[in-house]
Formats: structure tokens, sequence, C-alpha cells
């Protein structure tokens, strides 16, 4: 009984690992990993809106648009996460509005084309559950003096939507100093459409909106410490609105 259980747990265990190796997309080449929400799929292409993703993924993006269309090949597979748990699935599985993770294998400085022509490694699918980043979003509006650099965005800060402003009362000064990392995505929005840049192209006086997802609870020092998740230049709308 015993060895039988052993087999059982180390078979689980393997399969486990197999698919959290297919999750991480292994195989050759530098990872370049978009995350995003889907806008379409079929049997051979999904096309999301990115919202995130690794350094090479967001460096390859810049000067591109925000929605992209990723091959989807003989060999790609699709992961359907439910409670946490990954299973195999299909392109018909990828429905609009969910939260996806696109993994693409490429040589070091590929291209975006290149990699939207190269047949994705996997496609991990959260459902749209997942979609808005599961945190509560503190939204910040305001002026920057011009491009930024080092990890830091010096703000000042005009406006935001009600849970930002919140953890503005009190405050001395309305310039303050938020975070970004290489999972930061920048985007320059001419009318409505946007495009992908890098945060040097800030402009002096450009109307900057800043999104980070923290708990609920948090203080501004504790907001400011997170990492934005999206920087937009020029965003269109009253994004002041926007709580999600």
């Amino acid at each position: 009984m015993k060895h039988r259980l052993f087999a059982t747990l180390a078979l689980a265990a393997l399969t486990f690992a197999v698919v959290v190796t297919a999750a991480a997309g292994g195989g050759k080449g530098r990872l370049f990993q978009f995350r995003g929400d889907v806008v379409a799929a079929s049997s051979n292409s999904v096309q999301i809106t990115v919202a995130g993703g690794n350094h090479a993924a967001l460096k390859a993006l810049i000067g591109q648009s925000q929605t992209e269309s990723f091959t989807l090949g003989g060999n790609s597979k699709v992961l359907v996460v439910q409670n946490g748990v990954p299973h195999v699935g299909s392109a018909a599985d990828l429905k609009a509005g969910d939260h996806v993770t696109v993994n693409v294998r490429g040589k070091a400085g590929a291209s975006l084309a290149e990699l939207l022509g190269t047949p994705v490694a996997t496609v991990s699918d959260r459902g749209a559950a997942h979609a808005t980043g599961g945190k509560p979003l503190f939204l910040y509006v305001g002026t920057v003096a011009g491009g930024q650099a080092g990890g830091h965005i010096s703000l000042h800060v005009t406006s935001g939507n009600w849970r930002a402003l919140k953890t503005m009362l009190g405050q001395a000064s309305v310039d303050q100093t938020f975070t970004y990392d290489t999972g930061t995505i920048f985007l320059l929005w001419q009318g409505r459409t946007p495009t992908v840049i890098d945060p040097a192209q800030l402009k002096a006086g450009d109307r900057i909106t800043i999104r980070v997802r923290a708990p609920r609870a948090s203080t501004l020092a504790q907001v400011e410490a997170t990492p934005a998740a999206h920087v937009g230049d020029h965003e269109p709308g009253q994004v002041e609105e926007k709580t999600s």
C-alpha cells in the first residue's frame, strides 16, 4: 500500500512539474512574456491587448501598438488555469476578456515582427475574473518635468480616482515619486490609439496617468513602493472615474 501511495504521489509531482515547465514556455531561446486580455482568438492566432510583460517583451513593443496578434502553431500549448490548477486546453478556451500570459521563445533582441511570426510556446489563460489584476486600483493623474529613468517617476499630482486621492490626504506636497520596474508598460496615446514607449520619452507638461495595484488599505508610501502596472501619456477620457 505504501509503495502504491508513493508511486501515485511521484506521478502527480512529475505531472505537475511538466505542466509548470510548459507554462513557463520551456524551450530554446530567450523568453518573451506578454500579459494582457484577449481581444479575439482562432485556431491559428490569439490577439491581446498587452498590459504588461517581462523586460524583453516590453522592449520589443516600444513604438508598436498595444494590441497585437500572436501566432498559434501545432506545438503551441494552451493552459487553462482553474482554482490555481493548470490543465491543457485548446484555442477554443480563449475567450474575449480572458487574462492571459503569452510566452514566445526567440533570439535575444528579436523584433516584434519576428516574435509575432513565431508560434507561441504557451498561452496561460486565467479567465475573465483576473482581467483587472485582482488588487484594487490606485490611479494618479498629473504632470512630469520630462523623461523618467532609474525606476522612479516624479509626478506633480493634480487628480486621481477616489482611492488614490484618499492616500494624498494630509500630505505636505502634491509632488510624489512612484516606482516602476521591467514589468511596467508605458503607453503614449494619440487620439484613441496607444503606442508603447520608453519612460525616457515622457514629455514635460504632458498629462500622465499612473496605475498601481495594491492592497485596499495601502498608505501612500506603500503605493509608491509598489511598481506601477501601467503609465499613460495623454490617456483619453475621464480616467479619474475608474475604480478597477
